[in-house]
C-alpha cells in the first residue's frame, strides 16, 4: 500500500483507535509506541544484473515494559506523521512497512496488506514480506506480455 493510501485512510476517522494485526489474528498490544519513521531508499542489484531503485516508508512500532491501556489514536500517529513530514521528506508515492516484532508476531518489516475501519477502531492487516527473484519474475512477466523468453543474463540466473 502507499504512503498517500494509508494516511488517507486514517485522516477518514482520526478518532479512532490504530490496530494493527497479523493474518493469522495476532495483534500488536495496546500501549505500542510509534517509536521511529524512515524514508529508506534501496539501490540493488539483482542476480540477473539489473539495477533496481525503490523507496519505503517504514512505521516502526515496540511496545513497553508497562504499556498504556489504549491503542493510540489515528490521529496520534498522524500527529506525528505530520510532524516528520516537516522534519524529513517522506515519499507519499512510497510503499509504507511496518516494523514489529514480539513473541506472536516475528520480528520483520510486514507489509500493509490493507486498512478496514469499524465503528471504533481502524484495523491494519499485516502481511509478512517473502523473498523473490527478481530476475524469474522479470522473465515470468516478459513470457506473459509477449510470449517469448527473457534476456541470456537472466535466464543464467534462474532457471525456473
Amino acid at each position: 500500500m502507499k504512503t498517500s493510501e494509508f494516511i488517507s485512510a486514517l485522516r477518514a476517522t482520526p478518532e479512532n483507535q490504530l490496530v494493527f494485526g497479523d493474518v493469522d489474528g495476532h495483534a500488536v498490544p495496546n500501549g505500542y509506541h510509534l517509536t521511529e519513521l524512515k524514508s529508506a531508499s534501496f539501490n540493488t542489484v539483482d542476480c540477473g544484473g539489473q539495477v533496481n531503485r525503490w523507496h519505503e516508508t517504514i512505521v516502526q512500532l515496540w511496545v513497553p515494559p508497562d504499556p498504556a491501556d489504549d491503542y493510540m489514536t489515528a490521529a496520534k500517529f498522524l500527529k506525528i506523521f505530520d510532524q516528520v513530514c516537516g522534519m524529513i521528506p517522506l515519499d507519499l508515492d512510497a510503499e509504507i512497512r511496518v516494523e514489529y516484532g514480539d513473541e506472536n508476531l516475528f520480528p520483520s518489516t510486514y507489509h500493509v496488506r490493507s486498512v478496514t475501519r469499524d465503528e471504533n477502531a481502524t484495523h491494519v492487516l499485516l502481511e509478512s514480506p517473502a523473498t523473490t527473484c527478481k530476475a524469474r519474475d522479470r522473465r515470468a512477466a516478459l513470457a506473459q506480455s509477449t510470449g517469448s523468453c527473457c534476456t541470456a543474463k537472466a535466464q543464467s540466473c534462474c532457471a525456473a
